[in-house]
């Protein structure tokens, strides 16, 4: 795939997913909870996650306002991880983190699929954080069982 091809790629990703969130509101109790903000942007996040009996991530839902970057993340990031076991979840954590950072190859691309396209933001270390929002708060919720 050309650059070209691949920036475009991006940026309808981003767009489509921004535009049209998927997993948007809330989760009635009993649920995990977590609130997260970035500061410096102005971007916030509410994170609501319902945990089966097996500690598999039964539902997750997210409301929140901000840039395309840290909504697409937020949306992308509640469809990988949504049946996913909270170990999971964490090493998914770690490999979106890599991931955005350059911090190397993750060790399970295939799991984290179209979450990939966000390593552009790697050279914008501001963005960096609105990308990882959504992951931050996913931590602490999951921290709060």
């Amino acid at each position: 795939m050309s650059p070209e091809e691949l920036r475009d790629l991006y940026q309808q990703v981003i767009l489509d997913h921004s535009r049209k969130p998927r997993n948007q509101g809330e989760i009635p109790p009993p649920c995990l909870h977590a609130h997260g903000d970035n500061p410096s942007c102005g971007d916030e996040i509410d994170l609501w996650v319902r945990l089966d009996g097996q500690n598999r991530i039964e539902d997750v839902k997210f409301t929140g306002q901000g840039c395309a970057i840290s909504q697409a993340s937020a949306s992308m990031m509640t469809v990988k991880v949504k049946g996913r076991s909270t170990t999971e979840a964490a090493s998914m954590r770690e490999d979106f983190r890599r991931v955005v950072m350059g911090d190397g190859k993750p060790q399970d691309e295939d799991a984290l699929g179209e979450l990939t396209l966000l390593e552009g933001v790697q050279k914008f270390p501001q963005r960096v954080k609105c990308a990882m929002l959504a992951w931050r708060a996913l931590e602490q919720a999951l921290e709060g069982k």
